[in-house]
């Protein structure tokens, strides 16, 4: 068993992470959210759209439960900032353009934290012609939302502790690997 500690701590010393949500618990919410799509989906193709990076681990697993038919593809969103006019915009670019018209698309993301991303590909997918857009989210931080955008699917609420595990990595993108997520500041053990 890999543990947080020979993953991430080279010294036997070294602080020790703790897991604020267990493997075990998203194995069975992922379970459960698979039963629930499958069951909205009955009778249909899923077009399963993951947002990488945060998305992939739960991506995979969802896709894994799911007793639909799936197409699943991989999107990257880069970012780019500009001045307009005294204005900071935001520019969001997605790595691939995915051929959705007449689908169901499923857009999967590991956490959903402001919601700009989120809403942006949901409104660019509608309007480029698919049949249903829902977003399916492991984590859902809606203290940080800055756009009125609700997952259809969502694993877990949290708040704005800064969580890796679980295909969440710290800024060095170090801790994707663990299982479980769990707080990036780590608890000493004593």
């Amino acid at each position: 068993m890999l543990t947080a500690k020979s993953a991430l701590s080279p010294s036997a010393n070294a602080p020790q992470l703790r897991p604020v949500i267990a493997s075990e618990q998203i194995d069975k919410r992922v379970k459960e959210l698979a039963r629930h799509i499958s069951d909205d989906y009955r009778g249909k193709t899923l077009h399963v759209l993951a947002v990488l990076e945060n998305g992939f681990m739960f991506a995979a697993d969802l896709v894994r439960a799911l007793e639909v038919p799936v197409i699943c593809q991989f999107i990257k969103p880069r970012y780019s900032r500009k001045q307009d006019g005294g204005y900071e915009v935001v520019e969001i670019f997605f790595s691939q353009e995915a051929d959705i018209h007449d689908q169901h698309v499923l857009v999967v993301e590991g956490l959903v934290h402001s919601g700009v991303t989120g809403e942006f590909l949901i409104n660019n997918l509608r309007a480029r012609g698919a049949a249903s857009v829902k977003l399916a989210a492991l984590l859902d931080r809606q203290s940080a939302r800055r756009v009125a955008l609700q997952p259809d699917y969502f694993g877990f609420l949290v708040d704005d502790t800064y969580l890796i595990g679980y295909g969440l990595g710290e800024p060095q993108q170090t801790g994707r690997n663990l299982p479980y997520l769990t707080s990036a500041r780590p608890v000493a053990v004593t």
